[in-house]
């Protein structure tokens, strides 16, 4: 069921929001456009965005898991070719050739390998003609494989109706050349200052609430390249941000649980047991009370996600299980258990991890990773609605959720904004 669900108003907007901080920013002076590649952030995504020069407005995205290190406009088609890569740390140099159309917004992925191409350089000759510039393949024996590359020269009739995976090794066969890496971070950040003299780079949102005087405090995730931003700054639109400042992990990890009557944790038990149990602290002194085990499937390890206590007191929360290979697949899930025992009433579950979870009187509220916002019935886990948020039509990826009120809902989202949402 598709979701009623509106954007109000947009608290903490700012030109280039998109592509947080930015690491490339190629021009495309004769059609206005600025296209602005961001260094990885939430998820350990980087994210591409294509602006008009003139009113600074995003006309398409795309996500990719590697970091971005070309752009390139063809001469005339709306499209924008984009490499991205990275060394495994071991062997391989792995990426993607990507064409993005700005236009409609769709993304092809052109490497038939699966492992792909570190891809460091791109440039048009022609309407037809992309020359890519590229990693070795890996650095087995390859003591010049981090300073050179290979280039090849690939040709289509008309890029526009190019097929997914069509661009094999043969086509990728080329003459050995010096390959640097140039850092483009600086540029870019002249680039966008000399277009927007108040841009500002921000980290994802991780929490997200209304204060009793109607502002919205959002909390973000620490930027480690940043200098530190004690206190909360105010902006014009009523948007409060707190930076934060402290990570800390121990044997007993906190759980966010809201509108909890206790204070609840995951805990390793101190026996050695590798079973983690959803434990309560004692209010009177340091020590845990262990509810029941955090895994109701035997032989399963089920890592926490954020949830709620219901009025009768039973919990509602995310959570996820992975094997060697990550997460499995249906590994994402929200769960109603029983206060008593631990028993799941109902479970719901996805491929893609959820990011944070609020309720209402009858509705579990539940964002995703993958960008889409879920209704549940509380009482028996079913879809009620999904909506993919948007803002000015460019898709938005919500981290952090908070049902302020009846019919509304607060979602702070990967590039630091805010979303006022009305859900009826």
């Amino acid at each position: 069921m598709t979701s009623p669900l509106r954007v109000l108003r947009v608290l903490g907007d700012r030109p280039f929001a998109e592509v947080g901080r930015p690491a490339l920013a190629v021009p495309d002076e004769g059609r206005g456009l600025l296209a602005v590649a961001g260094e990885r952030g939430f998820a350990r995504t980087a994210t591409v965005g294509v602006y008009g020069t003139g009113d600074l407005g995003c006309r398409a995205v795309l996500r990719t898991r590697f970091p971005v290190h070309a752009l390139a406009f063809h001469p005339h088609a709306p499209l924008l070719a984009v490499g991205t890569g990275a060394y495994d740390g071991g062997y391989f140099f792995e990426g993607e050739l990507l064409l993005l159309d700005w236009e409609t917004g769709a993304t092809t992925s052109l490497l038939e390998h699966d492992f792909g191409r570190k891809v460091l350089g791109l440039s048009w000759l022609d309407d037809r003609a992309l020359r890519v510039l590229m990693a070795p393949p890996d650095d087995w024996k390859d003591r010049k494989a981090h300073v050179e590359g290979h280039v090849a020269v690939l040709r289509r009739p008309d890029w526009r109706t190019t097929a997914p995976r069509s661009v094999t090794p043969a086509d990728l066969a080329g003459p050995r050349v010096p390959a640097p890496r140039p850092d483009g971070r600086e540029e870019a950040r002249r680039a966008l200052a000399a277009l927007s003299p108040d841009w500002e780079p921000r980290r994802h949102v991780l929490a997200v609430e209304e204060l009793p005087d109607g502002a919205v405090l959002a909390t973000l995730a620490r930027d480690e390249d940043a200098p530190e931003r004690p206190g909360r700054t105010a902006l014009a639109d009523g948007l409060l941000l707190r930076h934060r400042t402290t990570e800390y992990l121990d044997r007993q990890e906190r759980l966010r649980i809201r509108h909890g009557s206790r204070d609840y944790v995951n805990e390793v038990p101190p026996d050695g047991r590798e079973q983690y149990w959803l434990s309560v602290r004692s209010p009177e002194g340091p020590g845990v009370r262990p509810l029941f085990p955090f895994s109701w499937e035997p032989g399963e390890t089920h890592f926490p996600g954020p949830g709620v206590e219901t009025e009768d007191g039973d919990l509602v929360h995310t959570g996820t299980v992975y094997d060697g290979r990550g997460l499995r697949p249906g590994g994402s899930f929200v769960v109603r258990r029983a206060a008593a025992d631990g028993a799941p009433r109902w479970v719901f579950r996805t491929d893609h991890v959820a990011t944070d979870l609020d309720a209402d009187g009858d509705t579990a509220h539940v964002a995703y990773r993958d960008g889409e916002l879920l209704a549940l019935d509380l009482r028996t886990g079913t879809v009620r609605r999904r909506h993919r948020p948007t803002v000015a039509g460019v898709p938005a990826v919500p981290t952090a959720l908070t049902v302020p009120g009846p019919g509304r809902l607060l979602v702070g989202t990967a590039d630091g904004r805010v979303l006022d949402c009305a859900t009826e």
